[in-house]
């Protein structure tokens, strides 16, 4: 390249005619010839007397080639560096070494980056030797200026930052973590500059997760700990918060550690949250915070195991630090609750002290559950009517902050008795105190119902309601939230089918009239209230008695010129789209659940103007517009059945963009669920569209890239397209057996959870596909095509059948599978069911104890028994 440093300059000009031209030179030098490229960028950077911003830009764009946020492509970026010649990445290297003692700091800042994407990608195979070897010999010589020693501490915590993200790549060396570790503890000494300390807390913390064999050794466990509370005494705030940081990482990773040295944690936080500045108490706060959520994981654990009658795994017992700290740490943390920021109802982003002590609190109150009860409630109960508004805040939010974690029995009383104060609360002169009361009766109505004294119901909703209108858009939203948390406590009331009527009825027409007229509110899009408003609307509808239905059926209309008003609505400015966009999607939402409350007559005579507007709602490019309306979509579709039809041709096309937006897979998610539930209402008429619908369906499970959640839904949606159109699914039969085929081959190993799971959700997908194409072509007449897949579909039996790995909901639906083959099969697969597998899958489905999966076995026996008894 001719002149690089003005083709990287060019790639900052405003100008697009320039930018484009310099990012294409760039990109065909890489193409060209990549071991050149990399070497004329890194040379650029470690050139003294170049341009500054030409060179961290050269260094930037260099680290940029061995980095991508896509694992496969990050693999493939790797991949093509160990490609190169070793003596043409040996010259790269030793250009980003030499970058590192650049005098200058950006360029220096830089190295540090680049030099730890290319360790991350060769440390782990024991390659560039000469990496640790300079980073020591910068940090520990006293012939290297600070700067230097700086800038190499940052790479190597940047090197450890980018190991523990890159997967598939071997462990590292022990040998290696020493070399790193003893450079990190030198660059912490207490004698060593504020600077240098800084960096090397920071790159410890990174390096922690590397650090086991050396937390497994008594002695250096002791100087790794030493070292890090030395650094949080300090002058500098900084040290100090970056060795709380450690502390906190520590307690993540080596709980069972910790115990020698808990006493001097003890005075050390406790002494921080008191004395030091702000940023550097919020960090000694964390570590409470992050034992609390180590604590409850190992009593979690160890409540599993006493279930299975299994001891719990050594180093993994809970000592209960916060039980033990409780009378002490709880004071502590309330004080911290007075510490409240007087603009904080301005400025609702700041992270502050009070802040973290009631969310310290709070998991406090999880860790320790009714313990926290007796400690906390004498604070609560001489300051939630002081006459300082400072002392009822804290106390209202260190009631809130503990609900959730005690019994019902324990805290019920005290919720039962809060309810009048806190109501009274609500007209709290201070703006603070009615947003935390707001909150805490949000929090009381979602976790502690019941409590609440009957008498005082039509107080608590009245109250709430006068807040909708009246208040900052801060306490409104709390009141949206409290209201919204009310209603849902009514769901699956029995009682109300029953009577056709509950508790909220009397109050619904003013309730929604009122949250209405929030979201039309000028100052609705602050504190969240519009959304909050919409919300609690949507909960109200979902959970209204059936003697509301006229209040709905007159409401519907309302929404609909809402919605189609909305469209109208000026767009000056990407705010005022995004506003507009988001009030479009909260209003198909609202049509959603009307639809799904109301009867197909009831929805019929609105059918039209719902999917004109749904269908330009569509026309947005907005994921989550997309993701709402494809919602109410289904929940018209379900509500008229074969009368859907007529839409279809008018909604394929967005039907398709949503199959195929492999980006924004939620949206794609639930066009898939859309495809299942048309499939369902219109049945064979789907078919003139299923060419399509079943190409974008196999191009989604065939893309790498698409997020794995989409698949269950997908393979599950063959099922849903073959029970509708029959023998007409016959086309699609062999492709669709051979993509579940594939899908049936995924295993998850037994210690991963998350992999589990998602497995689980496969397998049910396969068994809803298996299900669907079994009925689809038994009620087409056509079952004797399955003939050739029958071993591949009972081999698949035959797996779950001895997965100790699988759900409830995959034994109900592999058991279900059974009885569907057979009775779809009979004779044809006698053999089959006489093996000893089916028995067990069954045996163990009656023994599951689940009523639904009993009744699937009991149905299923008797079908196979039928087979197995003919001649």
């Amino acid at each position: 390249m001719a002149d690089l440093t003005a083709t990287l300059l060019g790639c900052q000009n405003p100008d697009p005619s320039v930018r484009t031209a310099a990012e294409q030179a760039l990109q065909n030098a890489e193409n060209t010839n990549l071991p050149e490229f990399c070497l004329a960028l890194v040379t650029e950077l470690s050139t003294e007397g170049k341009d500054l911003a030409a060179r961290q830009l050269a260094g930037l764009h260099f680290k940029n080639l061995l980095v991508a946020k896509d694992e496969a492509l990050q693999t493939a970026r790797h991949d093509k560096w160990k490609a190169m010649d070793p003596a043409a990445r040996a010259s790269v290297k030793t250009c980003l070494l030499a970058s590192l003692r650049s005098p200058e700091t950006a360029p220096r800042h830089t190295a540090a980056q680049a030099c730890a994407e290319v360790a991350a990608v060769e440390l782990p195979y024991n390659e560039w030797q000469e990496f640790l070897a300079t980073l020591m010999e910068n940090v520990t010589s006293n012939d290297q200026p600070d700067g230097v020693k700086i800038s190499s501490l940052e790479c190597l915590g940047f090197t450890c930052e980018r190991l523990a993200v890159i997967d598939n790549a071997p462990d590292i060396a022990p040998d290696t973590t020493d070399r790193m570790l003893t450079t990190i503890v030198d660059g912490i000494r207490n004698d060593r500059p504020d600077a240098i300390r800084f960096a090397a807390a920071t790159a410890l913390r990174n390096s922690l997760l590397f650090t086991r064999k050396n937390m497994e050794n008594e002695n250096e466990r002791n100087m790794i700990m030493q070292t890090i509370c030395e650094a949080t005494q300090s002058a500098d705030s900084r040290v100090r918060g970056a060795a709380y940081e450690c502390i906190s990482q520590i307690t993540f990773q080596y709980y069972d550690k910790l115990q020698p040295y808990m006493q001097t944690l003890f005075q050390l936080t406790f002494n921080t949250i008191k004395n030091d500045e702000e940023s550097v108490a919020l960090q000694a706060i964390e570590f409470w915070s992050t034992l609390c959520d180590e604590e409850m994981e190992l009593i979690d654990e160890a409540a599993e195991c006493a279930e299975r009658g299994i001891p719990v795994e050594s180093g993994r017992e809970c000592v209960r630090y916060v039980a033990a700290a409780l009378e002490h740490l709880v004071p502590l943390l309330t004080e911290t609750l007075t510490k409240q920021d007087e603009d904080a109802d301005v400025d609702e982003d700041t992270w502050n002290l009070s802040m973290a002590g009631a969310t310290c609190l709070s998991l406090v109150a999880n860790t320790v559950e009714d313990l926290v009860v007796p400690v906390i409630m004498p604070f609560v109960q001489s300051n939630i009517q002081s006459d300082n508004w400072r002392l009822r805040e804290a106390a209202i939010m260190a009631f809130s902050s503990v609900l959730e974690g005690p019994s019902m029995e324990i805290i019920g009383p005290y919720v039962n008795q809060s309810i009048p104060v806190l109501l009274n609360a609500l007209s709290d002169p201070h703006v603070l105190v009615k947003d935390t009361t707001a909150w805490a009766i949000g929090r009381i109505c979602e976790l502690h119902v019941r409590a609440i004294p009957e008498e005082t119901f039509p107080q608590l909703v009245n109250v709430l309601m006068s807040k909708l209108l009246s208040e900052t858009p801060r306490v409104s939203s709390q009141a949206s939230f409290a209201l919204h948390n009310l209603a849902a406590a009514f769901a699956g009331d029995e009682a109300a089918a029953a009577s056709g009527t509950n508790a909220l009825s009397a109050y619904m027409p003013a309730l929604l009239q009122t949250l209405l007229q929030v979201t039309d509110r000028k100052d609705a899009d602050e504190s969240n209230l519009r959304v909050a408003a919409f919300e609690a609307v949507s909960v109200l509808i979902q959970n209204s008695a059936p003697d509301c239905k006229p209040l709905l059926l007159q409401l519907l209309p309302v929404i609909i010129g809402r919605l189609s008003q909305s469209f109208s609505l000026p767009v000056l400015t990407n705010e005022d789209r995004e506003q507009k966009e988001g009030l479009q999607g909260l209003l198909c939402g609202l049509i959603q659940v009307i639809t799904l409350k109301v009867t197909k007559e009831d929805i019929m005579p609105h059918a039209d103007s719902i999917m004109t507007n749904l269908l330009q709602v569509l026309q947005t490019k907005n994921a989550t517009c997309h993701e709402e309306a494809f919602s109410a979509t289904s929940a018209i579709a379900d509500q008229m059945e074969a009368d859907f039809e007529k839409y279809l041709l008018a909604l394929q096309p967005f039907l398709m963009m949503g199959l195929q937006n492999f980006e924004a897979y939620h949206v794609c998610t639930i066009a898939v669920g859309l495809v299942g539930d048309i499939a369902r209402s219109v049945e064979a008429k789907i078919q003139p569209f299923c060419d399509e619908i079943m190409s974008a369906l196999m191009q989604s499970l065939q893309n790498q890239s698409l997020h794995r959640s989409v698949k269950p839904p997908v393979l599950s949606c063959f099922g849903d397209i073959a029970m509708a159109i029959g023998a007409a699914f016959e086309p699609y039969l062999q492709v669709s057996l051979m993509m579940l085929l594939q899908a049936s081959q995924t295993r998850a190993p037994d210690d991963d959870e998350e992999l589990i799971e998602y497995v689980n959700s496969l397998r049910e997908g396969i068994l809803e596909a298996y299900t669907g194409i079994i009925q689809g072509l038994k009620d087409g007449d056509r079952v004797e095509v399955l003939v050739p897949y029958v071993d591949a579909i009972m081999t698949f039996l035959e797996v779950l059948s001895v997965d100790e790995t699988r759900d409830y909901e995959v034994l109900g639906k592999a058991c279900g599978l059974v009885g569907d083959f057979a009775s779809t099969m009979g004779g044809r697969i006698r053999d089959q069911m006489s093996r000893p597998f089916v028995a067990k899958l069954l045996r163990e489905g009656h023994e599951s104890g689940d009523e639904t999966i009993i009744d699937t076995c009991t149905w299923a026996n008797g079908v196979v028994a039928q087979i197995l008894q003919q001649p």
